[in-house]
């Protein structure tokens, strides 16, 4: 099992979202927590970089995640629109 954490900053931008969205940000929470980075079941998953993964909540809103090489430990730092986000 993996210890999710989310940023302050994700967590204030998931607000500006749509209930929808936000339901499917806890699933993901969720799915990292049981089964770790890894989501290949997620619209539009990808490794984006060393250690960092993102995927599609919906059609216009996303999250990006961090997780160092074999820690129990996942970040989620962004939430939000795909317009802004860090990739």
């Amino acid at each position: 099992m993996f210890r999710v954490k989310v940023k302050k900053k994700a967590l204030k931008e998931a607000e500006k979202m749509p209930d929808s969205a936000q339901e499917s940000l806890a699933v993901l929470i969720e799915d990292l927590r049981e089964s770790g980075p890894v989501q290949p079941d997620w619209p539009n998953y990808s490794k984006i970089g060393k250690d960092i993964y993102h995927c599609h909540l919906s059609r216009k809103w996303v999250a990006c995640w961090y997780c160092e090489d074999k820690s129990l430990i996942i970040e989620v730092y962004y939430a939000g629109s795909r317009e802004n986000a860090p990739y």
